[in-house]
């Protein structure tokens, strides 16, 4: 693999600029007026533009994922064609957490038949939650990069290359998700039923 160290360094420069600036909308910035599926389309993909356009492309941000998403009855169903704050949240909050976890998992979070309400708290959660992890990822990927980066504080260990650098994304991605799914594993357990935990403290 061959990487020109200076396009990477650029990059990771200005993306780690802009992804520590990137904030979902809060509740009362997403539009209420009743859009036609195009607008969302356009609207979702101008929320997440730190996301490389072939991804959105590729089934994240797509009219036949949102309109599966209706028929499984993932998010409320369009009134006359046209989605509205509450429907553009769940489809905020679907976009965030699908690159990790299945729909079926999602609904969990995010089941339907919230009132609008619930749904504002819970979305106002994610959102800061997604925050807090953006800080510390592009923390992660500034120590993680130090070398490329030409810092002079780069930690012992951190990665020397590009493909180094991929290397340690995609296990910060397997670590993530591994955490996520012993947390998964532990809904409804006890610390007397929890498996390997109950076991070593008994």
């Amino acid at each position: 693999m061959e990487f020109d160290k200076a396009l990477i360094a650029g990059k990771l420069r200005r993306w780690e600029k802009y992804i520590d600036r990137f904030r979902l909308p809060d509740w009362e910035s997403i539009p209420d007026i009743g859009l036609y599926m195009e607008q969302v389309l356009l609207l979702l993909r101008d929320y997440f533009d730190y996301i490389p356009p072939e991804l959105v492309e590729e089934d994240l941000i797509t009219a036949a994922a949102i309109n599966n998403y209706v028929r499984k009855k993932v998010i409320p169903e369009p009134q006359k064609k046209k989605y509205y704050r509450l429907h553009i949240a769940y489809l905020i909050i679907i976009c965030l957490l699908k690159q990790m976890l299945s729909i079926t998992m999602i609904q969990r979070f995010m089941p339907l038949g919230l009132s609008e309400e619930e749904a504002r708290e819970k979305y106002n959660r994610y959102a800061g939650l997604q925050h807090v992890a953006t800080e510390n990822f592009v923390e992660g990927v500034r120590m993680a990069g130090g070398k490329i980066l030409d810092h002079k504080d780069a930690p012992a260990g951190a990665a020397e290359s590009t493909e180094d650098l991929i290397m340690v994304s995609v296990i910060y991605g397997g670590l993530a998700r591994v955490l996520a799914d012993k947390l998964l594993h532990l809904e409804g357990k006890t610390l007397e039923d929890g498996g390997s935990i109950a076991i070593e403290e008994a």
